[in-house]
């Protein structure tokens, strides 16, 4: 009996190890005895990624996917079954005969997705012995002949929304296969969406975002032109094949140890996310389309979109073409396009330059590579069906590109090193250069005389134009690679044409004043509305904090920025002319309880996310890193739709590419906004204007400002009684009452924990401003804030800080503190 009991113990042990073994090794491949069921999972051999079912967002459906292992949030980069979920967690993945199949334990009798697809197969058909299904450490799925170790299926060639490194798009000319992306239907169906990104192969390749079949958005030329690291950097690379098989671009990694990925978003963007591995998490590092400029066609045919205008209209015709439709243009309709002007091919015509182009739709363009710059010129100028032409040095197209069609979609593009030379008359081609200016300079024949007399005006122009200029040369004035571009995007306004569209700076056209001046209201001759600024002769910036700020707005483009046009410099006298918001800044709403009610929380929420997105652009994603370092809510402004805009860079700083943080002796700022570690000590880093951005947030919930005192509460400001809300579990007491019931509790909820999590204490505690974004944007489980700064501490509103004096911070004088 004792051995019948010590030979089950033997037995017993050897299953448990066994299963051991089986637990703790995690399996990447599966063969016909074997079968992924819901709630286990396929791992690739080196951890990487990981396959197994999940349920998106708040759906209860089931499908199979692919995603990064060391990933927590299990975000999905590859969906086998997108178009048919299972609805219980009774699914099945399993080798069938010569495939992959899907299936529900209880209906046998169906399969939900097979590797042959379009073939109707059921999932009892008899299982192949000879083949195996691997997950690889590329996210690649693969199914393989044993003993061959061909691979006579992959999930690379059939990709859901998102393209990982070693993945392919493009064309197999002689199938007919194409490899592409799709958006989801939405963030909780993982179904074929309204969005698709694929290659164009006609004319010469490029990359086309594709919305319900219709273009709606082209990334430039062929390659990613518009997507940053995916071209050949320090760790990425891209090929580009066209051949008579196929027209195919793939980009790879050259450090494994770094993770991305590009997503069609289902909104309607293309986004790029980096791992960061001391975060934990994805990092947004790009979003695209960025401005109203990069939607397909925006300005019809024949037109060009000037994302940089200082008109309010952004549409413009090409040289030497009109609008088609006048009364419609006029009404900023542009869809009906241009047309030309006057009857091209004749003699004497030629070729504007246009600078720093998004060339033209290029579906309309033939490439000839063993072409010069002057022997494409001289192809273009003998056809008269030629419309333009451009000289590409981008490999693998490197050579000539010549029009023939219609030109469409071509706008300005700062990054960019493109130039299109136009065809024009000769008439227009001598009236250009004339007048040309901004991102015009010309290349054609022009008679002799036209040459000559333009010389000799050139020369008496800029003799008078010596003469007079006695000025100081100002610093950025400097003819470097870096502040020539500066001056050459900016107009100078002279003390007169200011004078004159203020009306003097009357009272009547005042519309506030900041720390550093008034800003007036101001219209200029040509009928463009401004907001000057006119510093402060005795403010607290000087000759240096302007310079800073017209030379970082000037670099500075993106939607939730606010644009400035140019400066005006006289004597003392130093202006900064804007582009006029019409609904003034955000305090203007926020803290006035009759137009507090003009927002509701739908209009809020965009407000907080536009301001997100745009500090988000200083921090990682504008050509230079930025601490604004004064984000506050008069220094929001708002346009006619309510996109908010952040104004006010006087005491911005940049940043290195690695630099963290810095320290300074002269702490400036606005009471309130001011995070403890800059307030006490100077240091400040991004996560500087986290808090900041994170009392704005508190601010916008509540319609309260932050230095408000409420004598019914112990705290002594606005984040000290949401944080005693918080902890009682009453947070949504503090919203405010002008919204009334007409709000998502759960949202606005989620927006004031993610405003406590900005302004905790500790900076390290902190999220960046691409976790914030990521937070605002889904519904992923939020940590717990911890007790957050409390900045102000005095015990009642007639303290010496409310009143603006030096005051003591957390029991610690600042004496530099400069309060604005």
């Amino acid at each position: 009996m004792f051995m019948n009991f010590t030979k089950g113990l033997i037995v017993t042990a050897l299953v448990l190890f066994v299963l051991l073994i089986r637990c703790c090794n995690s399996i990447d491949s599966i063969t016909t005895d074997q079968a992924i069921r819901d709630g286990e999972v396929l791992v690739s051999n080196g951890e990487v990624f990981e396959l197994g079912f999940f349920s998106p967002g708040k759906s209860t459906n089931r499908y199979v996917g692919i995603w990064y292992k060391r990933d927590k949030e299990k975000t999905v980069v590859w969906v086998a079954n997108r178009d048919d979920p299972i609805n219980e967690t009774s699914g099945v993945l399993s080798i069938g005969a010569h495939d992959l199949i899907l299936y529900a334990r209880n209906q046998s009798n169906i399969t939900f997705w097979s590797t042959k697809s379009n073939v109707s197969i059921s999932s009892s058909s008899t299982p192949d012995p000879k083949y195996k299904a691997q997950l690889l450490d590329t996210g690649n799925l693969v199914l393989v002949e044993r003993e061959s170790q061909k691979v006579t299926w992959q999930s690379f060639d059939y990709l859901t929304h998102t393209v990982l490194p070693f993945m392919k798009l493009g064309i197999n000319k002689r199938t007919g296969f194409n490899w592409f992306l799709t958006s989801w239907k939405s963030e909780d169906d993982p179904g074929t969406g309204s969005y698709t990104y694929k290659i164009d192969p006609n004319g010469a390749p490029q990359m086309v975002l594709y919305k319900d079949n219709v273009r709606y958005w082209r990334t430039g030329r062929w390659w990613w032109s518009d997507i940053p690291v995916v071209l050949t950097t320090s760790f990425s690379n891209s090929s580009f094949l066209n051949n008579q098989d196929e027209v195919t671009v793939t980009w790879g990694l050259l450090n494994s140890s770094i993770s991305t990925r590009i997503v069609v978003d289902y909104s309607g963007t293309i986004q790029q996310f980096n791992w960061y591995e001391q975060d934990l998490g994805w990092n947004q590092i790009w979003s695209g389309p960025m401005d109203r400029c990069d939607y397909y066609g925006r300005c019809g045919a024949f037109g060009y979109c000037d994302s940089d205008s200082i008109s309010v209209f952004e549409c413009k015709c090409l040289p030497g073409f009109q609008p088609k439709l006048p009364d419609e243009w006029n009404m900023r309709n542009a869809s009906s396009g241009c047309v030309r002007r006057l009857e091209s091919c004749k003699n004497g015509e030629g070729f504007i330059k246009l600078v720093k182009v998004k060339v033209p739709d290029t579906s309309w363009a033939r490439v000839d590579m063993n072409l010069s710059s002057k022997a494409c010129e001289q192809q273009c100028l003998r056809d008269c069906s030629c419309l333009a032409y451009t000289i590409s040095s981008n490999a693998p197209i490197i050579g000539c590109m010549t029009w023939y069609g219609k030109l469409v979609d071509t706008k300005n593009f700062a990054d960019g090193d493109q130039d299109l030379y136009l065809r024009v008359d000769a008439l227009e081609l001598a009236e250009y250069t004339k007048k040309s200016k901004g991102f015009l300079a010309k290349k054609g024949r022009l008679p002799i005389l036209v040459v000559s007399i333009a010389m000799i005006s050139f020369f008496i122009c800029f003799g008078c134009w010596c003469a007079k200029r006695k000025r100081k040369k100002y610093p950025w004035e400097r003819k470097n690679d870096d502040d020539s571009r500066t001056h050459q995007d900016l107009t100078l306004f002279n003390l007169k044409s200011i004078v004159a569209a203020t009306n003097n700076f009357s009272a009547a056209n005042k519309l506030g004043e900041g720390g550093f001046g008034p800003v007036y209201k101001g219209l200029l001759a040509n009928g463009q509305e401004v907001a000057v600024k006119r510093l402060s002769k005795n403010s607290g910036q000087g000759l240096e904090q302007f310079k800073n700020e017209v030379m970082l707005i000037a670099k500075l483009q993106h939607r939730n920025l606010v644009r400035l046009f140019g400066c005006c410099i006289h004597t003392k006298e130093k202006m900064l002319i804007y582009e006029y918001l019409t609904n003034k800044s955000l305090d203007f709403f926020i803290f006035d309880k009759k137009r507090s009610s003009l927002l509701d929380w739908k209009t809020r929420f965009e407000i907080i996310f536009g301001i997100a997105r745009g500090v988000l652009y200083l921090h990682q994603d504008s050509r230079l890193k930025i601490i604004h370092r004064d984000l506050k809510a008069s220094n929001v402004l708002l346009d006619s739709t309510m996109n908010p805009k952040i104004s006010d860079f006087g005491m911005a700083k940049m940043f290195g590419e690695d630099q963290m943080q810095a320290k300074t002796n002269r702490v400036v700022g606005t009471y309130g906004y001011m995070s403890p570690e800059y307030a006490m000590e100077g240091r400040y880093s991004e996560k500087s204007d986290v808090f900041s951005f994170g009392v704005l947030l508190l601010e916008i919930i509540s319609g309260k400002r932050n230095t408000s005192y409420d004598n019914q509460t112990p705290s002594p400001n606005l984040i000290g009684q949401i944080w005693d809300m918080w902890t009682e579990e009453q947070a949504l007491g503090m919203v405010d009452p002008s919204l009334g019931e007409s709000y998502p509790a759960h949202e606005v909820s989620r927006c004031i924990q993610i405003g406590l999590l900005c302004v905790q204490e500790s900076a390290s505690d902190r999220p960046t401003m691409s976790e914030v974004i990521f937070m605002l944007g889904n519904e992923t489980t939020l940590p717990s804030p911890k007790k957050p700064a409390f900045i102000l501490q005095s015990s009642n509103p007639n303290s010496i800080a409310s009143k603006g004096s030096t005051p003591s911070l957390n029991d610690v004088t600042i004496t530099m503190l400069e309060a604005r």
